[in-house]
């Protein structure tokens, strides 16, 4: 089998996961202020493949979309991205894409989101069967495509596709309660999809709700890494992140910024720590890669929009003063 760290050096990644459109206020506005708004591409597994794409990486998305405008849409910003779209296929009825309206400001920060329905939900058995899994280096996921039905089962199917084919599993955690039909079903499908995977990042608070309790969270991590093989990245948010590597704990900083609007760090680091592997980076370096990531992204608007290409980031890593210690 292709260790985690060689199919990462592959620098070509399947994702799985949701495509949407966010819709965001200018800098510092309130929704009910706001005249205009921008529009952007969104959705996790959307943005991580956007993200990778623009920091040099190759990413095909697996998803369904509407069969509407809305998901003409999306596939047309993937494309403009450079996200390979052979495996988005459109869905008809009454199945629409995720919608996001946020505000670009911290202090009181508002992001509604619109899930009824949700077309990625519908990806089938058939669309992960039609992957040629053996052209890729690693696959990941991020924990919404577990929340519903057929979606789950077809994730847990491409799991044991790609293991057969080889590939190491990468899994962002993810959690959105608004999108699960219980906290109970959500920890039970969470924790079992961490078992398969090479690599699990996540928050403190995902951690917590996987342990059933926020103090925990820490503790959750390291058992998940301990005697596995596995990599787990505990974020912390300001306090940076602790991974657990090969029986050793890695502590990184974050690179301060004055941030505009939370949204789109998770998916950021993603992008930038997987780019940052793919390039032979240590471990440290490549978190800390992720990192930068996150920082530019909250600091300008929109998510997809606001990561950055391999020149911004490394323009923002020389002349910043960070990163802050670990």
């Amino acid at each position: 089998m292709t260790t985690l760290l060689d199919g990462i050096r592959a620098n070509n990644f399947v994702i799985i996961g949701r495509a949407g459109i966010d819709f965001f206020t200018d800098a510092g506005v309130a929704a009910e202020d706001a005249e205009t708004v921008a529009v952007g591409l969104g959705g996790s597994s959307a943005n991580i493949a956007a993200g990778i794409c623009k920091l040099g990486g190759r990413a095909s998305l697996v998803t369904r979309v509407s069969d509407d405008s809305i998901g003409s849409y999306c596939i047309g910003q993937l494309k403009k991205y450079g996200v390979d779209t052979a495996y988005v296929t459109p869905v008809g009825g009454e199945y629409r894409n995720s919608l996001a309206f946020y505000e670009s400001r911290v202090k009181g920060h508002r992001n509604v989101i619109y899930r009824n329905g949700a077309a990625d939900f519908q990806m089938g058995p058939d669309d992960v069967a039609a992957v040629d899994y053996g052209h890729f280096g690693t696959l990941i996921t991020a924990g919404t495509v577990f929340a519903a039905e057929p979606s789950r089962s077809a994730t847990f199917d491409a799991f044991a596709r790609a293991k057969a084919a080889g590939l190491p599993i990468i899994f962002d955690v993810d959690y959105r309660p608004y999108s699960w039909p219980s906290s109970q079903v959500a920890e039970d499908v969470l924790s079992r999809a961490a078992t398969h995977c090479d690599m699990i990042v996540g928050n403190d608070e995902e951690f917590g709700f996987m342990a059933g309790d926020i103090n925990k969270g820490l503790a959750k991590a390291r058992e998940l890494a301990d005697g596995t093989g596995r990599i787990v990245i505990y974020k912390m948010g300001e306090k940076g992140a602790v991974t657990f590597s090969d029986g050793e704990e890695i502590h990184t900083g974050i690179w301060p910024v004055t941030a505009l609007k939370p949204t789109g760090a998770g998916d950021s680091f993603m992008a930038g720590l997987m780019t940052g592997l793919a390039q032979d980076r240590s471990l440290h370096d490549a978190i800390l890669r992720g990192s930068a990531c996150a920082s530019i992204t909250v600091s300008r608007p929109g998510c997809a929009p606001a990561m950055p290409d391999t020149q911004i980031l490394e323009k923002f890593m020389a002349e910043h003063p960070g990163p802050t210690a670990a």
